[in-house]
């Protein structure tokens, strides 16, 4: 409906449309962002292009094609902002030490039991440990993660700062499992931070400790589950998993010299022995000379104290995190628990 200006001023309203047209197209252009150059055309990146073809001998074209269709995601960047291991212990535990995953983990022994057994007799590693890692990582195979390898490391290696050089290396990494593999860079999908597979193995762990178990030419830790258990089983090897030795146990602690064994770091550094002096309980069944590191943990009901050894700072090498460990060592636990006595019934 036109008002009476606009009927005796034809030329008044043809000017109100136009002035109306590009204040629209103004906003637009003002709340649109411009699209996003690709990767590809960045410095840092042409830079890296240059090195991979300087050291690695690539071919510089196929790397620039390879960067030009990634995807840099916010959602990596604000996934690895806000870890699991930041959360206390008694709520870490309850995501991973669960029945359904102890339920997952029989059913995966027993779907694997040969391949179990033949890999904990080779390399020692309890088949409870290599099971329990599976199940903390990608709860046997159900998530092995959604994002495209390339774009989590092209995320973390080009705008994360804080540890941007420890993701350029995986990138290269990265870059030369799939030369050695004959992996399509942009086929590979694995976590926010780049891992891969049932193990979670990051690229540089991949080429170093993926195993072939069926001799067939390839390590396949997508698919095929021999490879994925011994590839876990040879990761615990190479970092010096002791066979038949014990992992941690609860402890109590008296008096106030126990503090002096809370130290930082993973590695045990002090005797069982000094830590008795200190008023820390410690197993008989253990050498007096065992070293251990005494843990406090924060549990649902106060403080909880665990003795870790060596096997436990193994564990620790798969990922830098106490509760990391203690999940898998106490998934493990229950996982051998419920497995023996169902095959025992």
């Amino acid at each position: 409906m036109l008002c009476n200006a606009c009927r005796n001023y034809p030329n008044t309203m043809k000017y109100l449309r136009t002035v109306c047209m590009a204040t629209a197209l103004l906003c637009l252009f003002i709340l649109t962002p411009a699209a996003a150059k690709p990767i590809s055309e960045r410095p840092e990146v042409a830079a890296f292009i240059d090195e991979m073809v300087r050291e690695h001998h690539f071919n510089r074209q196929t790397l620039y094609d390879v960067f030009r269709n990634v995807a840099v995601k916010q959602s990596i960047l604000k996934a690895i902002s806000r870890p699991a291991e930041a959360k206390p212990w008694h709520a870490y535990r309850n995501i991973f030490v669960t029945g359904a995953r102890v339920d997952g983990g029989v059913k995966f022994w027993r779907n694997n039991r040969q391949t179990l057994s033949a890999v904990q007799k080779h390399f020692g590693v309890p088949a409870e440990i290599i099971v329990a890692i599976i199940g903390v990582e990608t709860r046997y195979g159900g998530n092995t993660g959604s994002y495209r390898v390339i774009d989590a490391l092209s995320t973390l290696a080009f705008d994360y700062p804080k540890r941007s050089a420890f993701f350029r290396k995986e990138m290269e990494q990265f870059l030369l499992l799939c030369r050695e593999e004959g992996i399509v860079p942009a086929a590979p999908k694995g976590s926010y931070a780049g891992a891969m597979g049932l193990p979670q193995f990051m690229p540089s762990s991949f080429r170093r400790y993926a195993a072939d178990f069926e001799g067939d030419g390839k390590r396949d830790i997508w698919h095929n589950r021999a490879d994925v258990i011994a590839s876990v089983g040879n990761y615990f090897d190479k970092h010096g998993w002791r066979k038949g030795e014990a992992i941690a146990y609860r402890a109590a602690v008296s008096g106030s010299d126990f503090r002096k064994a809370l130290t930082e770091g993973l590695e045990p550094r002090y005797t069982l022995a000094q830590m008795a002096k200190w008023g820390v309980s410690v197993s008989p069944r253990q050498p007096s000379a065992t070293k251990a590191k005494l843990l406090r943990l924060n549990g649902e009901h106060g403080p909880e104290y665990w003795l870790a050894l060596h096997n436990f700072y193994v564990i620790t090498r798969y990922n830098h995190s106490q509760l990391y460990a203690m999940a898998v060592y106490q998934l493990s636990e229950a996982i051998r628990s419920r497995f023996e006595k169902t095959t025992r019934g």
